[in-house]
């Protein structure tokens, strides 16, 4: 509607600013014997006339006879046509039929790029309509070694490492499980307080056993329009089949697989109906199927029974805090990345902080890095690390704030 608006005031201006008088031949003429006329410009039998005041004039030739013979006729005084500049323009140029042309075609190409403009965004609405039940699960190839992850890279979790070994063996050569007449388990539930590194252990799996990752958060499958949930699980499962062996990882999962009729839509919930396709594709899995899925939570007490019976999630790893050699060795893996100096002792610093996720020590070691830079230091001391467990645990600290002697005296009995 804009561009049509524009194109009709381009074209009400053009002829607006472009109005010019027309006169008769003789007029002309007389102008001429005057020598009020500077240039004439001859298209066809059209006169563009420009007057010595720079005013324009318009008039027209007769069609058959040649301008200075009409001008001789009309008794037109060789000195007096000498004086004026006559251009005479081809009419077969394409610069003339452009500039005929434009002004008419100008709003016509306006109005079809209107059109094709609203074509287009209502056909990328159409394709996006069309994708919206699809996965939108993010994929790490084995051949991804920039984001491949090895039990190696994953400090600490050493008995869930042991369970999840059998899974990893599994998918590198499930036909020895499969002659003996062995059920691997379809579903693997990794329990943790938070930043105890559960999808790195599932990275890790996918990473030793060489499969396809696919990685979703269980949020994204909840959408507000009724289906959506439903149609990005039997995706989702559909791709992974694909690309079997591979794994599946769904991070979160007590945001679908929470206990159902405790909401307000009952049985007719989007999350619900989720939790009852994830349930589906669970029991669907043919024996031959190297597909592992895998989830994460922090809150097992919420999952819905059904979830966790036998033959769907029934392989359960929890994964406690790191103990003090758990942290040292988590210490040591983020500090590579660092420029440490020599005289830092890491088991100190892994006596400080009971009670740390990796997360935490991993969040630790960046403290005392950007500390170390805020100071223009090109390495990481002890003391930055002793500073920046401080400030994890108790905030940054408050140089402004002053406390009185009595204030410091209450402060030591307490």
């Amino acid at each position: 509607m804009i561009l049509m608006i524009l194109a009709f005031l381009y074209t009400s201006l053009i002829g607006a600013f472009k109005e010019v008088k027309e006169i008769s031949l003789s007029d002309l003429i007389g102008k001429i014997n005057a020598g009020e006329v500077a240039k004439i410009v001859v298209r066809d039998s059209d006169l563009d006339v420009t007057l010595k005041d720079n005013s324009e004039l318009r008039s027209k030739k007769e069609n058959e006879a040649a301008l200075s013979e009409t001008f001789k006729n009309y008794g037109v005084a060789e000195e007096k046509l000498r004086a004026v500049a006559i251009d005479v323009q081809n009419p077969d140029g394409i610069l003339f039929w452009l500039g005929v042309s434009l002004p008419f075609l100008l709003p016509f190409l306006l109005i079809v790029a209107f059109f094709w403009l609203t074509a287009r965004q209502v056909q990328r609405a159409n394709i996006q309509a069309f994708t919206f039940g699809q996965s939108r699960a993010r994929i790490i190839y084995p051949n991804n070694a920039k984001e491949r992850v090895m039990f190696k890279d994953v400090a600490g979790a050493k008995e869930a490492k042991e369970e999840l070994v059998e899974i990893v063996d599994f998918l590198r050569s499930p036909k020895k499980f499969i002659d003996i007449g062995a059920r691997i388990p379809k579903g693997v539930l990794l329990m943790g307080s938070p930043g105890t590194g559960k999808t790195m252990l599932a990275k890790a799996v996918a990473g030793e056993a060489s499969v396809p990752f696919f990685h979703m958060s269980a949020s994204e499958f909840v959408e507000m329009f009724v289906g959506v949930g439903a149609s990005r699980v039997r995706d989702l499962f559909k791709m992974a089949k694909k690309s079997a062996p591979s794994i599946i990882f769904i991070d979160e999962i007590d945001a679908v697989g929470r206990h159902r009729g405790a909401g307000l839509g009952g049985g007719h919930d989007e999350r619900e109906q989720t939790l009852n396709q994830i349930l589906v594709e669970l029991d669907g899995f043919e024996t031959n199927e190297s597909v592992i899925v895998m989830a994460a939570t922090n809150r097992p007490d919420v999952l819905d029974p059904a979830l966790l019976r036998p033959g769907r999630f029934d392989r359960r790893v929890i994964l406690d805090l790191p103990d003090i050699n758990d942290r040292e060795d988590i210490l040591k893996i983020h500090s590579k990345t660092k420029p440490v100096d020599e005289s830092v002792n890491l088991r100190r610093i892994a006596e400080r902080t009971p009670g740390f996720s990796g997360a935490d020590l991993a969040n630790l070691v960046n403290e005392s890095a950007i500390l170390a830079a805020r100071e223009n230091r090109k390495q990481v001391t002890q003391m930055d690390l002793i500073n920046s467990i401080e400030k994890v645990l108790l905030g940054p600290e408050r140089k402004s704030h002053i406390l009185s002697d009595n204030e410091k005296k209450i402060s030591a009995y307490h």
